[in-house]
């Protein structure tokens, strides 16, 4: 009997513990989608304000993961670093513009996934730089990526 009490008890403390990890990665997942909703309407207004003050977009072109020169997409908006890593386009879609840089894709030309839009940029990056996307967006406003 204590056989199956101890192995009862294993289960309920195992079914009890995915409950845990279920609710946790939920919670999670909702706090991301609400943090990316945020950050698009944030991106959006932006992108209102650089039209209204004549800030046209611009072909947009990616960095490949090793190499140099980049590489054509079919994307049209603004960067939001002058190193060019990262980007908007003209409907307020984020991008990280890191792709292959393979031959095929330098003949092709690619297009990046958008990626969900955050409120502090380059949070986890190894380069350490991070921005308040308030902070980032006013600064291209002033100070736009020019081609």
């Amino acid at each position: 009997m204590a056989a199956m009490d101890g192995d009862g008890g294993q289960q309920a403390w195992s079914a009890h513990r995915r409950e845990v990890l279920a609710a946790q990665e939920d919670a999670l997942r909702r706090t991301r989608q609400e943090e990316h909703e945020r950050a698009t309407a944030k991106l959006r207004a932006a992108i209102g304000r650089w039209q209204e003050a004549g800030i046209a977009p611009l072909p947009l072109r990616a960095q490949p993961y090793t190499g140099s020169g980049s590489v054509r997409t079919s994307l049209h908006g603004w960067y939001l670093k002058h190193d060019r890593s990262i980007a908007v386009d003209t409907e307020g879609r984020f991008y990280v513009m890191r792709v292959d840089g393979s031959l095929l894709s330098r003949l092709r030309g690619v297009t990046p996934n958008p990626s969900p839009a955050p409120l502090v940029v380059g949070r986890g990056a190894r380069d350490g730089e991070t921005f308040d996307l308030d902070e980032l967006l006013d600064m291209r406003g002033k100070d736009p990526v020019r081609p």
